[in-house]
């Protein structure tokens, strides 16, 4: 499928502008010409089999060191995010949640909160990150590491809420999660939403993904092969056995 033919009319300016992005890992060509737009306060699932190029695509959005990036642009609310190193890119408004969720041991659930407000730009206020999580305000004093995988989770969003974000980066954030734990993270990604918050979100779990979202951009080794609403997605049945296997 042509994803320019694929992409949805929409009449709003774009918010994060990908531009012919190309990355790679040593001489591996893994990140292929990918170009897509996302809307202020949109969820956009980014989805695809394993090896698609899904994390490598957000890993070069938040401007990490791997996989190099060696082409195109990506312009953040008009402001160059492929001219800046990593934590530039995160002064500029990324908040990226990694798989691994990189909780830092030996420090409670509140100092994990209070490292990432260290330096400004500063956002959600500790108390504001309880109110939306209250399972971190009841384990405060615990260690991080110490939490259940999706307290962990929880912790790790929250963290990056603690930062003045634009574009929140969530890399599976359902992986390894029952069902009732998945029910909140997707509530709580509602609300992130209702507070302006633009998500881009890559998961394995492709229906929970395209009814949470707006919109989908489908990868296939590297390249785009849909660009539209997640509804879409969720009506094409031959679209979804070809390029998710659901």
């Amino acid at each position: 499928m042509n994803a320019q033919a694929a992409r949805v009319p929409h009449n709003e300016p774009a918010y994060l502008s990908v531009w012919g992005l190309e990355a790679y890992y040593g001489e591996s060509y893994i990140v292929q010409n990918i170009s897509f737009n996302v809307h202020e306060g949109e969820i956009l699932a980014l989805l695809g089999r394993n090896g698609a190029g899904k994390t490598s695509t957000l890993r070069a959005i938040a401007r990490l060191d791997n996989p190099e990036l060696k082409h195109g642009e990506v312009w953040l609310d008009h402001q160059p995010l492929h001219k800046m190193r990593s934590h530039e890119a995160a002064a500029a408004g990324i908040g990226f949640v990694p798989e691994d969720r990189r909780i830092i041991p030996g420090l409670t659930v509140e100092e994990n909160l209070q490292l990432a407000q260290i330096a400004p730009p500063i956002g959600w206020s500790i108390e504001r990150v309880y109110d939306l999580f209250p399972r971190l305000g009841e384990r405060r004093r615990q260690e991080g590491v110490t939490l259940s995988g999706g307290e962990q989770q929880m912790l790790s969003i929250a963290r990056a809420l603690c930062r003045d974000i634009k574009v929140l980066l969530l890399d599976e954030p359902y992986e390894g999660l029952a069902p009732v734990i998945v029910d909140e993270i997707e509530k709580t990604l509602a609300v992130i939403k209702d507070q302006g918050i633009t998500t881009i979100l890559v998961e394995q779990n492709a229906v929970r993904a395209l009814n949470l979202a707006d919109r989908s951009v489908i990868l296939d080794t590297g390249g785009i092969v849909f660009d539209g609403s997640a509804q879409e997605v969720l009506d094409n049945a031959e679209l979804r056995a070809e390029y998710l296997a659901i």
